[in-house]
């Protein structure tokens, strides 16, 4: 087969969807090109499927490499290794959409692979991948229900970008990736400032539209050279189980539906499940528990449907009882406890220094480092399993991008009114629906308690969806259980402020859901969320006014850029002199931001003080106050600031004769002295003439002569004169 390609405009450039040339061993593999961005994506499947598995085997992988653009890896070890957490990101976000268009049942291993091999600001690659995954199983033999489409929108300058570049994504108010096929949304991740319910609807419309286009160039190049599918025999049928199952047991099963708790309803059906097994030969109890599975489905979405009762008793819009505590951690800078039902997140926050504690990334494009983090745990605890404990999971990576991009926008991060970099740490307790949206109200909290200065508190909560397909019936669900996200049809987390969204997630598992419902779940979210919000407000309504007594005291200022090289001093040895001194910490970023961390705000402003004086723009005739350094038989070396030294030539300090300077100071005195000259390379000649109490100044000197004692055409003045207070001679000290 030779190489085939198709083409499409998609956002006003052109997308292009290659196959035939490279990768041929695997199942289906394509390169998608936009720009000088390609991804190369892969789709290969197991002959044979895995026994014993109750789940589809899918593995996707999505990898950046750093010659895409033209980069060589950062750190010691100079190639790629595990991946990052943007690309563990990018691979749940092509996971999500395809996942469930695998035919129920299926269970050959499935691997989709994608490659970021060239790759520009103009056109991120992220949602070329999405595309490529598409496009390399729908022309493959694996069983595949697509072709779907991914689009990112942008919202800048109150329009609608598709596919906007990276500089437009970091000027948007608005940051979504949409999937779905040419039907219907299927996927929805999105970060955002404060926008409107309206204008996300109006965002998904105007994805959907070039979504169809891309699903249409995937079904022609299907057409061309598309494979014939594997054959792959369903399941057996369960309907006669599931028939018994009604008869027999029932009631039993509505009752252990309804049992309160957790943990107490999962061990009720459990102990039901089994006894139901036992009834039947070991050769039939796969089928029977598949059996059971569905019939729980049914009767508990038929009670959502009919009854409008959910499994713990609730009706479709209420919210389970929250508690808040703030505070709870006395060694943390701030922290919260945040408990919704039986999901429970303990939250901590860590003020940190610029330069040193933000997070350094080497990634293709973006920030290089991070001054705001989210970091969400989900130990095996929190849910009563026991499982060894290894690195952090990809769920626990996305949970915490997800609360890290609802908290974000409401963080002023390493500005100069708030220089700290910020960690956000959540350790789940108790999980039972929506751990990340907890994650979000208890970040709130523990920044206000922190005293972070954030914009507004942030709530998050999760919506569900049960719909019958057939009859178009549906009910809309607040604040869902774990079951009702395994066993529903939609699983939408959205977070925000009273005045708009920040961060939105969304789920769908069926194909008949319409703009109109989506337009009721965004509405019934943002009731729940302003609700959440006000029981939060009760425990702390606003950030605390002084930050916590344990953080770093963190003090900045602006120098120019020019002045970088005087405060850090030949070798590092001006800048390690105030540390030294002070005790402080010292960053200095490329622009000239000075950022200094001390145990005690004293500390903080005396290092301050040290830096302000070396970057200060010195002029003529300025007074200024320095410790006298050095000693010579012509004058004194006066130290105005570190690394800042002018001259006092002897024929400047006083009218009388001074016969032995060394006689009349001593290092360490503080002189007060006026700018004389400044020289070419930044040297300071300094004069006492014209300060109170010391010689007046003549007009005719312009410059300071060699080390003489005085100036050639000034005439001896024998008359003792008084020392200025500011210039303390040996036998003087004390008095002043």
């Amino acid at each position: 087969m030779g190489a085939k390609s198709v083409e499409c405009e998609i956002g006003g450039k052109k997308l292009i969807i290659e196959t035939g040339k490279v990768a041929k061993q695997a199942n289906g593999a394509v390169v998608v090109k936009c720009g000088e961005s390609m991804v190369l994506v892969t789709a290969c499947c197991a002959e044979e499927p895995t026994e014993g598995l109750d789940f589809f085997p899918l593995t996707v992988e999505y990898r950046e490499r750093a010659y895409a653009a033209g980069k060589i890896p950062g750190g010691f070890i100079k190639r790629e290794g595990k991946p990052m957490d943007n690309e563990i990101l990018v691979s749940r976000l092509i996971d999500r959409p395809i996942r469930p268009l695998f035919p129920d049942g299926f269970r050959n291993e499935v691997q989709v692979m994608a490659l970021v091999i060239s790759a520009s600001e103009e056109d991120p690659p992220d949602v070329l991948a999405i595309v490529g995954a598409s496009a390399a199983l729908s022309i493959s033999d694996i069983p595949f229900e697509g072709p779907i489409g991914a689009v990112r929108v942008g919202l800048v300058d109150g329009q609608f970008v598709i596919n906007p570049s990276q500089e437009q994504i970091e000027n948007s108010l608005l940051n979504i990736v949409v999937a779905g096929t040419k039907d219907a949304i299927v996927m929805v991740e999105a970060g955002a400032k404060e926008v409107s319910e309206e204008t996300i609807i109006e965002a998904l419309k105007v994805a959907h539209e070039e979504i169809k286009k891309l699903v249409a160039v995937q079904e022609e190049l299907v057409r061309e050279v598309g494979k014939e599918k594997i054959a792959f025999e369903p399941p057996p049928s369960t309907e006669e189980y599931e028939k018994q199952i009604r008869e027999k047991h029932l009631q039993a099963l509505l009752s252990a539906i309804r049992v309160q708790g957790k943990k107490a309803r999962e061990k009720a059906l459990k102990q039901l499940k089994q006894s139901i097994l036992e009834e039947y030969p070991e050769e039939e109890q796969p089928l029977v528990a598949l059996a059971f599975d569905k019939v729980e489905k049914e009767e508990m979405r038929r009670m959502i449907l009919e009854e409008k009762v959910r499994a713990d008793g609730r009706g479709p819009k209420d919210i389970r009882p929250i508690t808040c505590e703030v505070g709870v951690l006395p060694g943390a800078h701030g922290s919260a406890l945040f408990t919704r039902g039986e999901t429970q997140a303990l939250v901590a926050v860590t003020l940190g220094m610029p330069g040193e504690d933000e997070q350094m990334l080497d990634e293709l494009f973006g920030e290089g480092s991070k001054p705001f983090m989210v970091h969400y745990n989900f130990p095996p605890f929190c849910v009563g399993e026991v499982r060894p404990l290894r690195g952090p999971s990809r769920r626990e990576i996305g949970h915490g991008a997800l609360a890290e991009r609802a908290l974000k926008p409401m963080v002023p991060v390493k500005s100069e009114e708030f220089p700290y970099i910020v960690r956000v740490v959540s350790d789940i307790l108790e999980s039972n629906g929506s751990s990340s949206m907890a994650t979000v109200c208890g970040g709130s909290l523990a920044l206000m308690d922190a005293g972070v200065p954030i914009k507004k508190p942030v709530a998050g909560i999760a919506m569900g969806l049960v719909m019958d397909e057939e009859t178009g019936k549906y009910v809309i669900l607040s604040d869902i259980l774990g079951m009702e996200d395994h066993l529903g049809d939609m699983d939408f987390k959205v977070a925000g402020t009273e005045d708009g969204i920040t961060a939105l997630q969304m789920d769908i598992k069926i194909s008949g859901i319409t703009w109109d419902i989506m337009a009721e779940a965004l509405q019934q979210a943002k009731e729940g969320r302003l609700y959440i919000l006000e029981k939060m407000k009760e425990t702390l309504p606003a950030p605390r006014p002084q930050l916590s007594p344990k953080a770093p005291r963190i003090l900045s200022m602006q120098i120019k850029p020019s002045f970088i090289r005087d405060v850090i001093g030949p070798g590092g040895r001006t800048i390690r002199a105030i540390i030294d001194k002070t005790g402080a910490r010292i960053f200095i970023d490329e622009n000239g931001l000075v950022t200094v961390s001390a145990e005690t705000e004293e500390a903080a402003k005396e290092a301050l003080d040290i830096i302000s004086k070396i970057a200060h723009e010195y002029h003529v005739g300025e007074l200024v106050k320095g410790r006298i350094k050095r000693i010579e038989d012509y004058g004194l070396f006066i130290e105005v600031a570190p690394g800042r030294e002018g001259l006092l030539h002897i024929s400047q300090i006083s009218d009388r004769r001074i016969r032995d300077l060394k006689e009349e100071f001593n290092i360490g005195d503080e002189v007060e002295a006026k700018i004389m000259e400044i020289d070419e390379l930044g040297r300071f000649r300094l004069t006492r003439r014209g300060l109170e109490g010391g010689p007046k100044e003549e007009p005719q000197q312009k410059t300071v002569r060699a080390a003489t004692g005085r100036n050639p055409t000034q005439k001896p003045n024998r008359r003792p004169q008084p020392k200025h207070p500011s210039v303390r001679g040996k036998g003087e000290r004390g008095k002043h």
